[in-house]
């Protein structure tokens, strides 16, 4: 698999990325190794997790198959921290709170270190200041490589960036963002997209095939066996089964018809080779999925088909977000 540079880091990656979210709640011990050794032998190497996943479960699970199925060096390991299961406070990204949770993501991962360590989200009641300095500490202590954020707005993640840049003495940089971006949610592309670009960051795209609806498995009904119909996730797959996102599924699924593979390999090319992408996050129930997923490496689309995809899936981007003199 082709490996990419993080944003402006030294650090590369792989430019698909196995994301566990599943891992330890609706995908077992078995299934998620055998994902991971599939992911490996494709020549995967990042893996994308958190300390909230299935309550900690998906990081111990990874941390079972290290060095007994996959060797640790050849994985570029991604946890976050900064979410917390409390109806009263859904964030908690204070300075205490994060590097404590980066102990116990170490402990349940059994290495000494991640790759890279990302806050969840942004935390309105923490001052910056101190989150920042949280990532300062992982970094400097060893516990971290590189950081970056998941799920930061376009004004968030560039007040983020900007004082690293401008606090006096030696500041962890961020090296990415982790946004939901896919043909279906192009929102990213009004602010946090630009900010990307304009910082250097690498951006790692999650839910890239719209949570599972871009592989066309929805058009005429829901699958027993899909996230659409589990009681945890059909909820989360529901905004997406709308007209307009029909309308979407239909192109992909005629690209796909006319270069002869599938809707979900379309979506997935598509996404993998936007502007400032590192590597799309895949989550899958099985092997055999997401080797479906991984065949996507070898099809690149034709700028025709890109330009079409464009066109249908296109955002109402006005003001401010286009230049005014152009209003």
């Amino acid at each position: 698999m082709e490996l990419r540079h993080l944003g402006r880091t030294g650090l590369r990656v792989s430019r698909l990325g196995l994301g566990t979210l599943t891992w330890g709640r609706d995908t077992d011990e078995h299934d998620a190794a055998e994902q991971l050794k599939t992911f490996w032998e494709a020549g995967g190497t990042l893996v994308d997790t958190a300390d909230v996943y299935a309550d900690g479960a998906a990081e111990y699970l990874l941390g079972q198959f290290l060095e007994g199925l996959v060797p640790r060096r050849d994985l570029v390991i991604a946890t976050k921290a900064g979410s917390v299961p409390d109806p009263d406070r859904r964030f908690d990204t204070s300075r205490g709170h994060l590097l404590e949770a980066l102990d116990a993501s170490l402990e349940r991962l059994g290495t000494d270190h991640v790759d890279l360590w990302q806050l969840h989200a942004f935390d309105p009641a923490t001052p910056l200041e101190e989150t920042l300095q949280a990532l300062d500490i992982a970094v400097s202590s060893g516990r971290a490589r590189y950081v970056g954020v998941s799920n930061f707005s376009g004004w968030q993640l560039a007040k983020a960036a900007t004082w690293q840049l401008a606090s006096p003495g030696a500041q962890t940089r961020l090296a990415s963002t982790q946004m939901e971006y896919s043909l279906l949610q192009r929102g990213i592309e009004r602010e946090v997209l630009p900010a990307v670009l304009d910082l250097g960051l690498g951006l790692l795209p999650s839910s890239p095939l719209g949570r599972g609806v871009l592989t066309g498995k929805y058009r005429h009904a829901t699958p027993a066996d899909s996230r659409g119909a589990s009681e945890q996730l059909a909820a989360f797959v529901a905004p997406y089964l709308d007209e307009e996102a029909g309308r979407i599924v239909d192109a992909v699924t005629t690209a796909a018809d006319g270069l002869a593979t599938t809707p979900l390999q379309v979506a997935l090319a598509w996404v993998r080779d936007r502007p400032g992408v590192t590597a799309p996050i895949v989550g899958a129930r099985n092997a055999q999925q997401l080797r479906a997923a991984l065949s996507a490496e070898a099809l690149s689309l034709p700028h025709e088909i890109c330009q079409a995809l464009d066109d249908v899936s296109a955002p109402v981007h006005r003001y401010p977000d286009q230049d005014w003199s152009t209003l």
